[in-house]
């Protein structure tokens, strides 16, 4: 259930999950594991490696890869190390400290829901996507 990298997303922002469309069509391998943080197998990922699902809106994508939580810009960018075409290429961001990267990211994410607005239910995926992300 938790092989590969799992993507952990706000399943209610419109933002995230137009992210997460962009990534299952330049990750052409299906190696990249989809779940919203609102659900039970986000839920289930979070606890297998000690952290708690957030309460309220979460604040962040996190990828879960190599036994390790990665969060916000990290998370970001080590998950385009996955994609085709030149997005890997994004990973040399990591060279930014971390700060500065995050509070460009916490930015964006403090706005999303004014700026790309929310639904009142995750996305639910394609039955043809549906093998790519986790089940509750």
């Amino acid at each position: 259930m938790m092989d590969g990298p799992i993507v952990l997303f706000d399943g209610v922002c419109n933002l995230c999950s137009a992210a997460v469309r962009f990534l299952i069509a330049r990750d052409p391998s299906g190696r990249l594991r989809f779940a919203s943080l609102q659900s039970e197998a986000g839920a289930r990922v979070l606890a297998a490696h000690g952290r708690a699902a957030p309460v309220g809106e979460p604040g962040s994508v996190l990828l879960v890869e190599g036994g390790r939580v990665y969060e916000r810009s990290t998370a970001a960018l080590r998950t385009a190390a996955h994609l085709s075409g030149p997005w890997p290429l994004a990973v040399a961001l990591l060279a930014v400290p971390r700060p500065l990267r995050d509070a460009v990211y916490g930015g964006i994410a403090r706005r999303r829901y004014r700026w790309f607005g929310r639904t009142d239910a995750c996305w639910v995926p394609t039955p043809a996507l549906r093998a790519r992300f986790l089940a509750d």
